[in-house]
């Protein structure tokens, strides 16, 4: 099973950006949907972003859609997410997905241990 490590979250003020990564073990990672989801305190989990196995194809959240963008390295088995023009409402622990046919809001893990993005105003 995919292992998953998130990694540049932090505090940000708001009109700010952050790029978190997530790196992935496995050397299948390069035929993986990978994805964002994010937990904001006392809300569900919220899918936020997906890519195909070589980037072809992305998918964002609507209300992040202008602001956010999904990469991924496959020579670095790492997938990023830029976030520019933070708001606080994107205040939330930003957790990595993989999988290797789809993500959607059905998914059900593997998770990693998320990474903490906080936007003050």
């Amino acid at each position: 099973q995919v292992q998953l490590v998130e990694s540049g979250g932090g505090l940000v003020q708001a009109g700010g950006s952050l790029r978190l990564s997530c790196s992935a073990s496995g050397r299948t990672f390069s035929s993986y949907v990978m994805g964002w989801f994010r937990q904001a305190p006392g809300k569900e989990r919220e899918f936020v972003a997906k890519i195909s196995w070589n980037g072809g194809n992305t998918y964002l959240l609507n209300s992040v859609k202008c602001r956010f963008t999904i990469l991924r390295d496959n020579a670095k088995n790492t997938v990023y997410l830029q976030m520019n023009s933070l708001k606080p409402e994107d205040t939330a622990v930003y957790y990595c997905a993989a999988d290797p046919h789809e993500i959607d809001d059905f998914y059900r893990g593997p998770w990693g241990q998320g990474t903490q993005v906080t936007v003050s105003s």
